[in-house]
């Protein structure tokens, strides 16, 4: 059985990446698996441990840190945490399957360096105005954080060069199957 291949996913939050993943992943041609990441916020109503996230506290986190657990993580915001466990890269890679890693844009470029052969996309917002609107639809957060998750988009576009390819996400149909493209070419 062939190692399978890392697809490195990243965007500003709300720029549509869980919804294009999601539709991708499920194409069992594509042998994709989603790695789970591990973060130390509480699960959202509906998510649970394991599946979304590998729930952690931020002691379990830290510890994990100090053990060089983790292919790349980061303190998104002061206090929260989110990263890749080094275990979840090998269990998927070693059973054949190509890894699908949603991470931040940050986490991204790290795990680039690390895995020079990955393929890193990066998912661009039409426009940050356009994000803000999408964001406060989602209805998610409140307006407080929805203004930080803005402020920080303008910072995370500025990383999108250091990613192989950028899709922009104007028409959701069109980006997914832009994005599925690049993955199909890049695991033959």
């Amino acid at each position: 059985m062939n190692r399978g291949k890392i697809i490195i996913i990243s965007a500003p939050s709300g720029t549509g990446k869980s919804t294009i993943i999601n539709q991708i992943i499920g194409k069992e041609d594509l042998r994709l698996r989603f790695s789970v990441s591990a973060t130390n916020r509480a699960p959202r109503q509906g998510e649970a441990d394991g599946v979304n996230y590998h729930f952690l506290s931020t002691e379990q986190f830290q510890k994990a840190i100090a053990d060089n657990a983790f292919v790349e993580y980061e303190e998104v915001y002061p206090g929260r945490y989110y990263g890749t466990l080094k275990s979840e890269v090998n269990r998927i890679l070693d059973n054949g399957y190509n890894l699908i890693l949603d991470i931040d844009v940050k986490g991204g470029v790290n795990v680039k360096a690390q895995y020079p052969d990955a393929l890193a996309i990066f998912i661009m917002p039409p426009s940050v105005e356009v994000l803000r609107e999408r964001l406060i639809s989602r209805a998610t957060d409140d307006m407080e954080t929805i203004n930080q998750r803005v402020a920080k988009a303008d910072y995370e576009i500025s990383f999108a060069p250091k990613y192989d390819k950028q899709v922009v996400n104007d028409v959701l149909e069109k980006a997914t199957a832009e994005t599925e493209e690049l993955i199909r070419n890049f695991i033959k």
